[in-house]
């Protein structure tokens, strides 16, 4: 016989007066004058059970068992009496009478209670199997299944399959601190784990799978924040014979999909596309959060002749800019909130944050409150209020510098104050899920400390047609065959073409200051593929753990992740990592060198 009939949260008044053996673990039990009632949990949710003191060994067993106890519950389904109607719960029109109560496993007495919402992060991750069972991440977990279940289904019916590639690797140069792990075979020899399968989809195209994905694990040794994880998760994704266009239409209708089926959400059709120049100029970002509604305005020529240095000084800078954010309403802003944008944008490398108030547009200067405005001639002024559109009440705040430290630190500004209690009020912020494409990336980004070039992307991504001689002419004017899609200011998933030909790969290597031998010794197995008839290829890899973050709702991708890292990359649960004994570093050849303490005077 079945050791149950029925899951808790599925039990309902289509099975009133029948008879139903349900297991799961003690939510809540509650003793009311001679009548215990026991809130009954599995992952289906929960069932009231009623234990009354007729079933005498029932009772006497509901009277010992406490929460998180795991039982097995005999009854009959009955209609709640009248007025204890609880809608918020699938069984919420019935209980369960106990006529058989097993208890299966006792428990200790929890760390906390499942249904406390003040938990520190600390304590759950210590105790996250007792967290997993949380409603919360239940539904968080399911979520990430039906979204991966979703995308298998979709990629399948298209004709992709599913391909492992190896966890340990080559180290090769992708961007971040690869984890290494040694050989104890080829002593003095390591693997890496791969920060993403890139170099082995190629070899698969150059193979001819055509369409290869995978759900899989990828590992990165950077420093850590609230989107990211030593150990992250990829719908990793490469097709052969297919344009950029195409691959973004494929993979826009799969998230599109994805949203439709497993949260019921109708994302726009089409999604609306952008140039990185246009975003960055505009958003100071490569994945504006569409939802805020303010936009840069360039000054950077108005302010050349300022008398006002900060402004000037920035705008005769070679890549220096000058922007205002106009905040429309923004006036009513109390100066303690815009000191609080000061030190914020701090953060950003931002060395202040200038501002006018706009109380009266027709008096002109006079109409306007700021320590600058006296630094700021009329024609400067004129041109200031014209081009960002102000009006009176509006409040313009000012970005002067590098323009790196002005996009970094007012666009972090813009969505800020978007995102805070004022621009929701002001009507700043439109609370729906504005997705985009984000297209036509620079294919390096230059680097003042080495000056050297690096790969925004990674050094596989194809130049735009036409761009070719720029990677040895200059650099810095070649556009990349790249995308990223963005949806609600995170970056889903990127990709790009990539390079199919062993020559333009190997120009690439050189403006990344990347020699032959280097490049053979670290990337000769590419190399030697692609002179074998590669097909024209190119591909995209989502983060799954953000798509399921952002639609959970949830903080941090570390609440849709079972067993996540800290932001010091420890598993506070198996307190991983851990010290290993002498003799597994003998075999490995591994001699300690721990950083020396210091010695505190």
């Amino acid at each position: 016989m079945s050791m149950r009939t029925q899951y808790c949260g599925l039990t309902t008044e289509a099975l009133l007066g029948q008879t139903v053996s349900l297991c799961g673990w003690v939510h809540r039990r509650r003793d009311h004058g001679g009548v215990i009632f026991i809130d009954l949990r599995d992952r289906e949710g929960l069932v009231q059970i009623v234990c009354d003191p007729d079933q005498v060994d029932v009772f006497k067993n509901a009277e010992a068992v406490r929460n998180e106890f795991c039982l097995r519950i005999t009854g009959l389904v009955r209609s709640r009496p009248e007025g204890t109607i609880n809608n918020n719960l699938n069984s919420g029109k019935i209980e369960v009478l106990a006529q058989e109560l097993e208890v299966l496993n006792p428990s200790v007495t929890p760390p906390f209670q499942l249904d406390d919402d003040n938990l520190s992060e600390t304590t759950r991750l210590t105790h996250r199997v007792l967290d997993l069972r949380r409603p919360q991440m239940q539904n968080n977990l399911r979520l990430r299944y039906k979204v991966t279940m979703e995308v298998r289904k979709y990629l399948d019916g298209l004709g992709f399959i599913d391909i492992e590639t190896p966890m340990l690797t080559k180290s090769t140069p992708e961007g971040a601190r690869d984890y290494l792990v040694p050989s104890r075979v080829n002593s003095g020899q390591f693997f890496a784990l791969p920060q993403s399968p890139q170099l082995f989809k190629q070899l698969l195209m150059v193979s001819n799978f055509d369409r290869y994905y995978q759900i899989v694990k990828c590992f990165r040794d950077e420093d850590l924040r609230a989107d990211r994880q030593p150990e992250f998760t990829q719908i990793d994704c490469e097709t052969s014979f297919l344009s950029e266009q195409e691959i973004r239409d494929m993979f826009e209708d799969m998230i599109r999909l994805v949203f439709k089926n497993a949260l019921g959400v109708d994302l726009p059709n089409p999604f609306p596309v952008m140039e990185y120049a246009h975003a960055m100029a505009l958003y100071g970002s490569d994945k504006p959060d569409m939802r805020v509604k303010m936009e840069f305005t360039d000054l950077t020529e108005v302010m050349k002749d300022v008398d006002f240095k900060v402004f000037s000084g920035a705008a005769n800078m070679e890549n220096g800019r000058v922007v205002g954010l106009r905040v429309p309403g923004g006036g009513a802003m109390p100066r303690s909130e815009i000191d609080a944008y000061t030190q914020f944008v701090a953060i950003y490398g931002a060395r202040g944050l200038a501002y006018i108030k706009v109380n009266e547009k027709a008096q002109g200067r006079d109409g306007l409150q700021s320590p600058i405005v006296k630094n700021l001639h009329d024609a400067a002024l004129t041109k200031i209020l014209e081009q960002t559109g102000a009006q009176d009440g509006d409040l313009i705040f000012f970005g002067a510098d590098k323009a790196k430290v002005v996009n970094d630190a007012i666009g972090a500004l813009r969505v800020k104050i978007g995102h805070s209690e004022f621009g929701k009020k002001a009507g700043l912020f439109e609370d729906t899920w504005r997705p985009l494409w984000v297209i036509d990336f620079p294919m390096f980004e230059h680097d003042e400390e080495s000056g050297r070039w690096n790969a925004c992307h990674h050094p596989f991504t194809a130049p735009k047609d036409g761009h070719e001689d720029y990677l040895e002419t200059d650099p810095g004017k070649c556009i990349a065959k790249a995308y990223d899609m963005v949806l609600n200011g995170w970056e889903l998933g990127g990709g790009s073409i990539r390079i199919h030909k062993a020559d333009v790969q190997s120009k690439v290597f050189r403006a990344l200051n990347i020699g032959a031998e280097e490049a053979q010794l670290k990337f000769g197995f590419l190399l030697d593929a692609l002179q074998y008839g590669a097909p024209p290829h190119g591909g995209l890899a989502f983060g799954l753990d953000r798509i399921v973050t952002m639609m959970a709702g949830a903080e941090s991708i570390r609440d849709v992740i079972a067993f996540p890292k800290t932001q010091r990359a420890q598993c506070l649960l198996t307190q991983a990592p851990s010290e290993v004994d002498e003799k597994q570093l003998k075999e490995l050849h591994i001699r300690l060198r721990l950083p020396e303490a210091k010695v505190v005077s």
